[in-house]
């Protein structure tokens, strides 16, 4: 088996019932974290790691994603003719970013089953799955280290990362075994465990790097918690026939399916901005300082 991964999974066939109204006519995954969308992050960490061949799975509604990194030779040509090479520049990176592909999920039946989808494209080849709610803004340091991780030992790796114990019940929840910093393998893994029985407060984040093996774990789970076929019971299953690692961090993760998550991303993000920062940083402090007065 080969220890490289170049493949990544992208799940983006969700509803986005968390953000309607603004999902009823738009994807979940194309709403803009500053000037860009959500998946596009993700997109660009997957490259940033040295991932080439990407496929998104999708679901009704989602033509969107695939025309915006489509060229678009008719805006190209306008901002051709109005001078504007930087923003043109940048437009055309989009198209060139990587292979993108995409298959419909069909039914949303959970996590699991939108992986499964990706086992015709995937082969037998290990392959990342990347969240589309999830964006990290560490230069892809986790995802790297997770590549790391499976190129070392050749087993899964799920990204995990500590919450507070009353938010344990959102997550999937393993059971670690401490290897070094920021290493473990896990023992056990449970979906959305309730607090008072929760093995751990180490949650799984949005970030997974899977053996083959994964998809015929996923065939054998049975619908789990809200009735679909849960990632996490997959992994489970998988780890009665092989080792699977841990990789933590603390930091560089915002859960935008979240609407607190997703303005403190949009707000901190253009901070960090050298072309907006400085009046952005600006407007918030007066800002603030008014609403002390208030």
């Amino acid at each position: 088996m080969s220890l490289e991964v170049r493949t990544a999974v992208i799940p983006a066939a969700g509803l986005g019932t968390r953000f309607l109204p603004a999902t009823k006519a738009q994807p979940k995954e194309m709403l803009p974290v500053v000037d860009k969308p959500a998946i596009q992050y993700v997109i660009e960490e997957a490259v940033k790691a040295g991932i080439d061949d990407i496929l998104v799975i999708t679901g009704r509604g989602k033509r969107s994603l695939e025309d915006h990194f489509d060229r678009s030779f008719e805006l190209e040509q306008q901002l051709a003719d109005s001078g504007k090479d930087e923003i043109l520049a940048e437009v055309k990176a989009i198209a060139e970013l990587a292979d993108i592909h995409y298959v419909r999920q069909g039914q949303a039946l959970g996590l699991g089953h939108a992986v499964s989808v990706a086992r015709k494209h995937v082969g037998d080849r290990p392959f990342a799955v990347m969240l589309g709610d999830d964006i990290m803004v560490d230069d892809a340091k986790v995802l790297k280290g997770m590549m790391a991780t499976y190129s070392q030992y050749g087993r899964s790796v799920v990204a995990l990362r500590e919450v507070a114990k009353e938010e344990i019940s959102s997550y999937g929840c393993a059971t670690p075994e401490r290897i070094h910093d920021t290493l473990v393998r896990i023992l056990d893994i449970v979906e959305k465990p309730a607090p008072e029985v929760a093995p751990s407060n180490l949650a799984v984040m949005g970030r997974y790097v899977f053996t083959p093996e994964i998809f015929a774990a996923i065939d054998e789970t049975e619908p789990g918690v809200g009735g679909e076929i849960q990632l996490t019971d997959a992994i489970a299953l998988l780890m009665r026939e092989q080792a699977v690692y841990g990789f933590t961090f603390t930091e560089g993760r915002y859960d935008i399916g979240k609407k607190l998550d997703y303005l403190r991303a949009t707000v901190e993000l253009a901070c960090l901005r050298e072309d907006l920062g400085p009046d952005f940083r600006a407007f918030l402090r007066q800002f603030v300082a008014e609403m002390d007065e208030a």
